[in-house]
């Protein structure tokens, strides 16, 4: 099963270079990294999702909030967060 957690863009930068827009995203308390390729309008502020280290879609605040409630209900955060691509010191997703 494939699954994109919500998280919120803290910063966005330039890397590699400055060829891959890179963002530092919030996931309830986590910062970590993730490539902002595929969303090129993605800005500070914004929600997205991320899968393996890729935000894949931007969604509203709501939307974010109510994924973030349903994944603590079933005591999922933590586990999706501990055994995601990303370390949790906000290292690269090694793609």
């Amino acid at each position: 099963m494939c699954l994109a957690i919500p998280g919120k863009i803290k910063s966005i930068e330039l890397q590699y270079d400055g060829v891959v827009r890179m963002a530092k995203v919030l996931f309830g308390g986590i910062t970590k990294e993730a490539s902002l390729e595929m969303l090129p309008d993605a800005e500070v502020g914004d929600y997205v999702l991320v899968h393996v280290g890729v935000a894949i879609s931007k969604i509203d605040e709501e939307e974010a909030q109510k994924s973030f409630k349903y994944l603590e209900e079933i005591g999922e955060i933590d586990e999706l967060v501990e055994h995601s691509q990303i370390d949790r010191n906000g290292g690269r997703c090694p793609l």
